[in-house]
């Protein structure tokens, strides 16, 4: 090799070291936002900032730089089918969509997520204010079956105050369209309301919920016993309503709007 080939190798090395870092600073920073974007993904969403910098790296090449970084996204343990639509039981409009809600108890927007336990799963009903976005009505069960979510119904009912009818609005699941849980709606007066076909649009509200309580209190984790789970989701519920500033509600918590706004 010629002195000459053998500096301009050198600097090669140099510079793609230095390619190298910078791509797994801005893969870092992609990842602080969105923890298991892809690799893929990655590179579209980084392919602007990779061509201002001048790097020039293929899919292949990203691939060997992040598994050799140990960044590659580790696939995730199976969970279980939450929503499951039964064609025979009773479907509803979309109500809640077509209200703009200006105080407390005029909406309520429900869903159902699982927790891992070393057992295998377990399943958290949760109710929310839309207005407030308080958490009015939670239960953790063994299984996925009405039960559990007619135990979480009762529990935000017990909250409202007199006269209050609030839209109560789910996913198209057959535990909101059970029979038992349509007749407790209807005996308490409730409207009902479901998504319609783009489910995490038309409930965004109980989805941003769901990942709140498992990015930011650790409820995606998995817990020794469901009594466990049980237990750090109560307070995490507890801090979520009374502690979180939210930003939708000008950084006051939803307990403050919730029991404040007239």
């Amino acid at each position: 090799m010629s002195r000459q080939n053998f500096y301009q190798a050198t600097q090669q090395r140099k510079r793609d070291a230095v390619d190298e870092a910078l791509v797994l600073v801005l893969v870092n920073q992609v990842r602080a936002l969105h923890p298991r974007m892809g690799t893929r993904k990655l590179r579209h969403v980084l392919e602007g900032e990779f061509a201002e910098a001048g790097i020039q790296i293929g899919r292949d090449r990203l691939f060997d730089l992040l598994r050799k970084a140990e960044r590659l996204v580790e696939p995730g343990a199976g969970r279980p089918r939450t929503t499951q639509w039964d064609p025979s039981l009773p479907a509803f409009p979309n109500r809640l969509k077509d209200i703009v809600l200006s105080r407390p108890h005029e909406g309520w927007v429900s869903d159902l997520t699982y927790v891992r336990t070393q057992a295998g799963f377990g399943y958290l009903w949760l109710i929310m204010d839309a207005y407030s976005r308080k958490v009015v009505g939670w239960y953790v069960a063994a299984r996925p079956d009405a039960a559990g979510a007619i135990r979480a119904l009762r529990m935000a009912l017990a909250t409202l105050p007199k006269g209050a009818r609030p839209v109560h609005h789910s996913d198209r699941g057959c535990q909101y369209a059970s029979h038992d849980y349509v007749a407790c709606l209807e005996a308490h007066g409730l409207p009902i309301s479901m998504t319609q076909v783009w489910h995490c649009y038309e409930n965004a509200k109980a989805e941003r919920l769901n990942g709140i309580l498992k990015q930011e209190y650790w409820v995606g984790g998995s817990f020794a016993t469901l009594a466990e789970a049980e237990k750090a989701i109560a307070q995490a519920i507890w801090l979520y309503n009374n502690r979180r500033p939210h930003l939708a509600l000008n950084f006051r918590t939803p307990a403050e709007v919730h029991e404040h706004v007239a």
